[in-house]
């Protein structure tokens, strides 16, 4: 995620479940992958004001240290994508939050390690810190990790963690699978420098033979119920056009540079952000924030915390233009409000209207979270230090 990784100490019953897959493109694969990977969406129902102030917090935490990955990213956020993950063997499956904000692997929150015949103990400690005040420390072990039969780890990485640290995740959810880039595992595993990642393994293991993983989300509003997960490539079947890459920044999180316009109002020159799956809101400068807010008219909700605007103002409503690589990315205006669906659970009115763009409360930076990526598929290259994105059939949807 942007800017930090901190976890959010309250994780409320899942609203929705979506059955995610990982299937890697038979053109960058020696031999068909298919896995099965579980996802929850979890919404924070004490209101918005708490979304709103966990994303911001990973801007401020970004800015404030530099980019350093001692400090987490995606798991305040209330939308939380989980998957079953088989350790040791047998395997034992314990639920990880599958966050591309982290690189380490780990489990033990609410769940204990069960030791087997793989399982190594390497005598080295791994210490977490998400956010000011949710640490994670434990052991760390070489185990087998079991994604489906067709994406089996050996000898991966895997934090255990100690008992009362559970760096603030309920619900049964036991730890965090990390996507995230390798540099960000630096500092958090004594005696070593840095540790593969499951992506790393992946690759360096001959299980997938491009160090590549894709990623595709459904609007929470859709109704369709999938998500999928590619690793070593991405499902061309998932997008209505080409992929457009860009050079990644890699600094312990998938950077990018991109300019923004409303319109033909360009509200956000070239600068450079985050792009994370566990951020809800896009998180904006508070100068490009506040043309885009007197652009579109909007007024600040007090009880959610988020722009608001009326019938008539959305009937008005521009597209935003995401100019990334030299490629436009329309985010419609439907893409640019809450789902009215779910206004109840961010305590808004029922015919209320409320905006996704957010200001970051900082003068550099954003954070392109799932409001963005829910209408379009994404692509995360390790191997060419690139990320790219193509449009689906969700980019222009009116589920919202």
């Amino acid at each position: 995620m942007l800017f930090s990784r901190s976890l959010s100490s309250l994780l409320l019953p899942a609203l929705a479940f979506v059955s995610l897959s990982a299937r890697a493109a038979s053109h960058s694969r020696t031999i068909p992958t298919t896995a099965a990977l579980r996802l929850a969406v979890k919404i924070n129902s004490n209101g918005i004001k708490n979304i709103v102030a966990a994303d911001r917090a990973r801007v401020q935490a970004l800015i404030q240290n530099g980019g350093n990955p001692s400090i987490s990213a995606a798991d305040t956020s209330p939308r939380l994508y989980t998957t079953e993950i088989g350790v040791g063997t047998p395997p034992t499956y314990h639920k990880l939050l599958v966050d591309t904000g982290s690189s380490n692997t780990w489990i033990g929150a609410n769940q204990s390690y069960v030791k087997t015949t793989t399982s190594k103990d390497t005598g080295s400690q791994f210490s977490i810190t998400y956010g000011s005040s949710n640490t994670v420390v434990g052991e760390e072990y070489l185990d087998t990790v079991t994604l489906n039969s067709d994406l089996v780890i050996g000898n991966q990485s895997i934090g255990v963690a100690s008992a009362g640290y559970n760096a603030g995740l309920t619900g049964g959810i036991d730890g965090i699978l990390g996507l995230g880039p390798v540099d960000s595992t630096q500092g958090t595993i004594s005696n070593v420098f840095e540790v593969p990642t499951v992506l790393d393994n992946l690759y360096q293991q001959k299980t997938i033979s491009s160090e590549v993983f894709g990623l595709f989300f459904s609007p929470a509003s859709a109704g369709d119920t999938t998500g999928e997960l590619t690793f070593g490539g991405y499902d061309s079947s998932k997008i209505t056009g080409s992929v457009g890459y860009v050079p990644a920044i890699v600094n312990g999180y998938w950077g990018i540079d991109q300019s923004i316009s409303y319109g033909n109002t360009s509200i956000l020159s070239q600068t450079s952000g985050i792009i994370d799956t566990g951020t809800t809101t896009i998180l904006i400068p508070t100068d490009a924030f506040n043309k885009y807010k007197a652009a579109t008219g909007a007024i600040s909700d007090d009880v959610t915390g988020l722009l608001q605007i009326s019938s008539d103002q959305y009937d008005k409503l521009s597209s935003l233009y995401f100019t990334i690589g030299g490629v436009s990315y329309e985010l419609t205006p439907n893409a640019q409000i809450w789902p009215r669906s779910l206004n109840s659970v961010i305590s808004g009115s029922t015919s209320g209207i409320y905006l996704v763009v957010v200001d970051s409360g900082s003068n550099s930076g954003f954070i392109n979270g799932y409001a963005f990526l829910e209408r379009f598929y994404s692509v995360f290259d390790t191997t060419k230090s690139q990320v790219g994105f193509a449009t689906t059939k969700y980019t222009y949807a009116t589920t919202n």
